[in-house]
């Protein structure tokens, strides 16, 4: 065990010479000062501070005041409060201030011993727990993957892997993590496989064993849960992957009961301006186009491809719900129209359904391939969802649901499709007006290596639009991404470890669904 250092204040520093001669005997370092202050300037300047013993009833600055500051600067800091006070609130108190132990004086060195083995190992001990599961059930996860699953099966999969990725993180197993990581780039083949046989299948509206999917998501999964005099609240955001789902979903908990959770699968390219536009239309691409020659842009078109998700809305319910609705639609692609959402968060509730599209983590994904302080803070996929869950935290978003969580109310969450992290180049040759997503590419003329690919040279038959009558769509599998011959090592560099969507993986088309209500 390496060395761990003990911060202890006690104003009757000079009693615990005994305890110090027997916890460094154990291999403990004891710093010892007699009052908060002290105590407070230690911390700050020993970076090394592993553990802090607080005695509570401390002259002049007290344990909780002393506690209090500490966690300022140091929140993560294990605080074990010690004192002579067995009073309710006094210990009400300190628990509420995130005290890592509570012990009650006099104490005794196995005492002492016990609550250090318990913080300091703790971690270690869960962490060496989970890898060792994780080692058992990889042989299992593995004859899954390759059993030849079936949809939902590869949901569970999925889900399964996830999981065992936010139990791994932060143990500092980071073998168990290589082989999990592997494991899904298993998984992932697989599964490119299985959508490249399957999809064009389950567009086929005459298949009654279709997935739910973008362009029927709302009509299957919104609409009947619309209520008279139930306001619901439909929030979107876009390219949040399940991951991610998984680590705001307990926030949501806090203030809002989950009745149900579900998926769907995005179409294809999972794209905002593909993905989005079918859910709020409520058809595939093709039809919208049909639909809508004015509103639809295809890629080698100038402008913005989701100007139109409003009106597409409002022609969906108009031709599936028999009952006038009052309906709000929102996008935020701006802190302050989130500022603003917040402030008007409870006139919601006299609509029948407000929808808001919430664009922060694209923005984050397209930010960090630009920027290099976000690459950074970003670097993989346990620091992006580390970042999405402290920006949700302190979301204005979060700040206005908060607002009517104590009223009668149903709030529905998801996205229209997610992210991977890229990182084996494919060649493409196009022609000058090949689209320049990293995931996908409609042109003519294509040359591109097959086994890497998704092909529909009939767009139509994958209920898309066709720029030019021999255009071609390619979708990336797995973690590719594409690039042309020009300048092919310094794109390389620049877009390796980035995250990019629009392609075939399990976090681009595995698409979360929660539906909450208020607790009242």
């Amino acid at each position: 065990m390496s060395e761990i250092n003990i911060l202890w204040a006690d104003d009757e520093i000079e009693m615990l010479k005994p305890l110090q001669i027997f916890l460094e005997k154990k291999g403990y370092r004891l710093h010892t000062v007699s009052n908060g202050y002290d105590a407070i300037d230690l911390l700050k300047e020993n970076g090394k501070i592993d553990v802090v013993f607080l005695d509570e009833s401390m002259p002049g600055l007290s344990g909780l005041e002393t506690l209090g500051q500490m966690k300022e600067f140091r929140s993560d800091i294990p605080v074990v409060m010690i004192t002579k006070n067995e009073a309710e609130s006094i210990m009400d108190e300190a628990i509420g201030s995130q005290i890592a132990d509570y012990l009650i004086k006099p104490v005794n060195p196995h005492q002492i011993l016990l609550s250090l083995k318990k913080i300091i190992d703790n971690k270690r001990l869960v962490g060496e727990k989970t890898s060792s599961d994780y080692q058992q059930e990889f042989r299992n996860l593995l004859m899954e993957i390759n059993s030849g699953p079936g949809l939902t099966e590869w949901i569970e999969i999925y889900k399964k892997l996830v999981n065992w990725e936010l139990k791994l993180e932060g143990s500092q197993f980071e073998q168990m993590m290589d082989i999990l990581a592997m494991q899904k780039k298993e998984a992932n083949s697989e599964w490119s496989k299985f959508v490249s046989s399957n999809y064009l299948d389950w567009l086929d509206s005459s298949n009654q064993d279709a997935p739910v999917m973008s362009h029927n998501m709302m009509r299957k999964f919104v609409l009947p849960e619309l209520e008279e005099g139930i306001p619901t609240v439909f929030v979107l955001m876009d390219n949040m992957r399940y991951d991610q789902w998984r680590i705001i979903e307990p926030i949501l908990k806090e203030k809002f009961y989950l009745e149900k959770e579900n998926h769907f699968l995005s179409i294809l390219p999972t794209t905002t301006q593909y993905s989005r536009n079918a859910i709020f239309a409520g058809m595939m691409p093709d039809d919208i186009q049909k639909r809508f020659p004015e509103q639809w842009l295809n890629d080698n078109e100038d402008g913005g491809k989701n100007m139109y998700e409003e009106d597409f809305l409002k022609d969906q319910l108009s031709r599936l719900v028999k009952r006038d609705l009052k309906t709000t639609y929102i996008k935020v692609t701006r802190h302050h129209f989130g500022k603003q959402l917040a402030d008007k968060m409870t006139n919601f509730l006299d609509n029948d359904l407000t929808v808001i599209v919430y664009n922060f983590i694209d923005m984050l994904s397209h930010a960090r391939t630009e920027m290099e302080v976000l690459k950074e803070l970003a670097a993989d996929e346990a620091a992006y969802r580390s970042i999405t869950r402290s920006w949700f935290l302190h979301s204005p978003l979060w700040a206005g649901l908060q607002k009517i969580a104590d009223k009668k109310v149903r709030i529905i969450f998801t996205t229209d499709h997610g992210t991977i992290r890229v990182a084996t180049p494919s060649r493409v040759v196009g022609d000058k007006d090949t689209t320049t997503n990293l995931r996908y590419k409609v042109g003519k003329n294509l040359r591109y290596q097959d086994s890497d690919v998704f092909d529909l040279r009939d767009p139509k038959a994958g209920g898309l639009p066709r720029p030019n009558i021999s255009s071609t769509f390619i979708f990336a599998k797995e973690d590719r991404f594409f690039l042309y011959p020009n300048n092919y090592n310094h794109y390389h560099n620049y877009y390796q470890d980035t995250f990019q969507h629009g392609g075939i993986s399990l976090e681009e088309m595995i698409c979360p669904f929660g539906i909450f209500r208020s607790k009242v």
